[in-house]
């Protein structure tokens, strides 16, 4: 029987299910919440240029449209992210998914083109298949924040190889769906794509749910704000606020101006973490005007138009390599582990990108199909190692922040994708987008291994002490003392010796990699579970 449950066993331990079970309930939840997220993306990003086509919208307004609804992705999403920490990351995340319902309802009821827009400026929609908004940086925060660095990759692969399920069943289910309404007397095709936006809503619905169940370890802990007295004489010239070097200028923030709120808010990245975002940021942006150019939307239309394949087959070719998605990043992880972060994103990346460029090529609907299943099957791999990277070289208060602007670029470099591309659709060059998109990804690809090979990281992760200990109050009650025994005993200390010396005891014990007790390490981990002794592990 044991040789039997050893292949589960092996895949449950190395492909990183554990280090999932080990992060805890929230890890699921914030997992889930995406995967049904996706699932309305993915819908979406099989038909949205199509429904901008069946209701008469030229090539140049499908362009402008995807353009401008990136615009909004970028005010909406990036000032979101930016007041999350200090607003509530649970209440964001809950607010933006009620954007999302609204979105959803407006494409449900009307073919209006401002409507539309407003909908899609205003409230949550995908324009490129992506999860563009609050939600990815904030929840990507929420993973590195309740993670520990040997699991994070794991638990960030699975993060996005969910995702990749998701988009895979809604393509899958929207070409189906629309086949088989299309077909049903007296319906159009633009009813059968209205239909399919209330799937829409039914996620957005169904991802409130899922944030609202969420626990108080996802916020940003609060730090206690401590005054210092220093006494001063009566005649002494330096302000008042001098005597009180640790208040926060956050305290004034309701007296000014929101743009000066979220230029406070970018002033409290530190010198070395802009100094090496910016060099991320710059090939992000590059990467991202690929991306903009050339999306999953786009991209159907081209195969729509030059081959004419079936709304159903269109459906079943984004399945396919969406699940092709999921499976490879899989692999993403326990492949960061052993060749490390960088080497992952450039190796898997590479021919992603190059099928891209050769992608106006193909001959024929077969061979096209062959370079999307290599395009998409590959793309993805590259993005629980990127989020691994930026929380390993950013301080943990700053990763929602960093996460958010790397966010909000990303958003920018992609606006200008989709006009661009629009104006050559049609101007009959929509060739030329592939083949621009893949010499951006390449240079995007070797830029990374150029400039981040030998970066240092998880230089942050340690307690507030700077060596991850935990810090323990002299006095503890009888539950707590039973389990600093057991704790003890498993070091090799007697009870006597744990129970005298609880202070220096605890000051030689911190937390490992994995996430469990043990001396001389510099990794701290957050609480995953209700522990009498949980409530003082310092937080990484």
């Amino acid at each position: 029987m044991s040789k039997l449950l050893y292949p589960i066993q092996w895949f449950y331990r190395e492909f990183g299910v554990a280090a999932i079970h080990e992060t805890g309930r929230d890890a699921y939840l914030i997992i889930s919440a995406r995967a049904c997220r996706m699932v309305a993306h993915g819908a979406i990003a099989v038909i949205l240029a199509l429904f901008c086509s069946a209701i008469d919208f030229t090539d140049y307004q499908i362009g402008l449209f995807m353009t401008l609804t990136l615009l909004g992705d970028v005010f909406l999403g990036g000032f979101l992210t930016l007041i999350a920490d200090r607003t509530g990351r649970r209440l964001v995340l809950v607010g933006g998914s009620f954007l999302m319902v609204m979105s959803g309802v407006l494409f449900a009821l009307f073919n209006n083109f401002w409507i539309l827009l407003f909908g899609a400026i205003f409230g949550v929609i995908s324009a490129t298949g992506g999860d563009f908004g609050p939600f990815r940086s904030i929840e990507e925060s929420m993973l590195s924040q309740l993670t520990i660095p040997h699991t994070r990759p794991s638990v960030l692969s699975w993060y996005v190889t969910c995702s990749s399920i998701g988009v895979a069943l809604g393509s899958e289910g929207a070409g189906r769906l629309i086949s088989y309404l299309q077909a049903r007397d007296g319906w159009t095709l633009a009813d059968a794509y209205h239909t399919l936006f209330w799937g829409y809503v039914a996620m957005g619905l169904v991802n409130v749910g899922l944030t609202m169940l969420l626990t108080d370890a996802c916020e940003l802990p609060r730090e206690t704000d401590v005054y210092a007295e220093v006494p001063q004489d009566e005649d002494d010239d330096e302000p008042e606020h001098a005597s009180r070097p640790n208040v926060k200028a956050d305290f004034d923030l309701p007296k000014r101006r929101w743009y000066n709120r979220l230029s406070g808010r970018l002033s409290q990245i530190s010198a070395p973490t802009r100094k090496v975002m910016y060099k991320l940021w710059i090939l992000l942006a590059l990467d991202s005007v690929a991306d903009g150019m050339v999306p999953w939307s786009l991209t159907n239309y081209y195969v729509d138009e030059r081959f004419h394949p079936k709304k159903s087959s269109l459906g079943d070719i984004t399945s396919a390599a969406f699940v092709l998605a999921a499976v490879s990043t899989v692999f993403a992880g326990p492949l960061a582990q052993k060749i490390g972060l960088i080497n992952t994103m450039v190796f898997t990346h590479v021919p992603s990108s190059a099928a891209v460029l050769i992608f106006p090529l193909a001959p024929n609907l077969a061979f096209a199909i062959i370079l999307l299943f290599v395009r998409t099957g590959l793309n993805n791999m590259d993005q629980a190692p990127r989020s691994a990277f930026i929380a390993g070289v950013v301080k943990p208060e700053e990763r929602t922040a960093v996460m958010g602007i790397t966010s909000m670029i990303r958003t920018v470099a992609a606006m200008a994708g989709p006009t661009l591309t629009g104006i050559l659709a049609g101007n009959d060059q929509f060739w030329i987008a592939f083949v621009a998109a893949g010499v951006c990804r390449l240079v995007y690809d070797f830029g990374l291994y150029v400039l981040f090979i030998n970066v240092k990281l998880h230089q942050h992760e340690t307690g507030p002490a700077g060596s991850g200990t935990i810090a323990v109050p002299p006095r503890l009650s009888d539950e707590e003392m039973t389990e600093l025994d057991d704790i003890g005993h498993k070091k090799g200390m007697d009870t006597a010796t744990t129970r005298s010396e609880t202070p220096d005891t605890l000051s030689r014990l911190s937390v490992s990699d994995e996430g469990r007790l043990a001396p001389h390490t510099t990794s701290a981990v957050r609480r995953r579970s209700p522990s009498p002794l949980g409530k003082y592990v310092s937080i990484a």
